[in-house]
């Protein structure tokens, strides 16, 4: 390499920026659990069948190299590309839900086995097994409980499975060339709304512009936007067990609105 420059750490893992003897630009990721590597690649090298990702130069068990993504604008043009190139993304779909690599998100396994719907795939490989790490009290775990129970009749209209980012936070969204560029993902074949539930969770620039743009291209079935608290119930209980009782309330208020939905 010609040179390496330092930009800090993420989740146990080392970052930085790397000029290779043949003057290309790459982001090194090295550090945390070699499957967890070999897992974001996998996801990359799948979603950027479909969409923009930046390239896997290399993965080892120990680094993840991947081609540099230049910094540009979330304008409302960009967001709008990249809310096509979403809707294009998830129509390109998956064998089922699940992913034949294990699941990642920040360093925490998750189980990508098969499953066969939608609910019981949620159910069963995203909510309970968080729960039982989350230290949550004994009336939480029941209203969630109750919460996974009415999934079948809160998940909405079945859908086939789509190819989902699953980890799709604004951070996960490089904006270059003039659309948003994924990076991070925990892939899997899952359902679509749980991307856009989780862009909307702590927000995204142009997030109307990027909505509109979906639906121009792909429309959403009706009552997706009720249907959002009950898609972040697995970022909120993901971010409960990394983080702690920061986030409780947020998670407790969109089980609530899970359980007035479903009756």
């Amino acid at each position: 390499m010609r040179s390496v420059d330092d930009l800090g750490s993420s989740h146990g893992r080392r970052l930085q920026r790397a000029v290779l003897d043949d003057g290309r630009e790459v982001f090194v990721k090295t550090g945390g659990a070699p499957e967890a590597l070999r897992s974001e690649a996998a996801g990359l090298r799948w979603l950027g069948e479909a969409i923009t990702v930046p390239e896997v130069v290399e993965v080892a068990d120990d680094r993840l190299v991947l081609a540099w993504v230049p910094a540009g604008q979330p304008s409302p043009a960009a967001a709008e590309r990249f809310g096509r190139e979403l809707a294009r993304m998830h129509r390109a779909g998956a064998p089922g839900f699940g992913a034949p690599w294990p699941g990642f998100i920040a360093d925490l396994p998750m189980d990508n086995t098969s499953a066969g719907d939608w609910p019981e795939f949620y159910a069963t490989r995203r909510i309970l097994p968080f729960l039982r790490q989350a230290s949550l009290p004994a009336e939480d775990v029941r209203l969630i409980e109750r919460a996974v129970e009415r999934l079948p009749e809160a998940a909405g209209p079945l859908e086939p499975p789509a190819r989902v980012h699953g980890d799709l936070w604004s951070g996960n969204v490089l904006w270059s060339g003039g659309t948003g560029v994924l990076i991070d993902p925990a892939a899997h074949g899952g359902h679509r709304e749980t991307d856009l539930a989780m862009l909307a969770l702590f927000g995204v620039p142009h997030q109307d512009r990027i909505l509109a743009a979906y639906e121009e291209e792909s429309p959403l079935a009706d009552g997706w936007r009720e249907r959002v608290p009950l898609h972040q119930l697995h970022p909120l209980l993901v971010h409960v067990v990394l983080f702690g009782g920061s986030y409780r309330d947020s998670l407790m208020r969109a089980v609530s609105r899970v359980l007035s939905s479903a009756r």
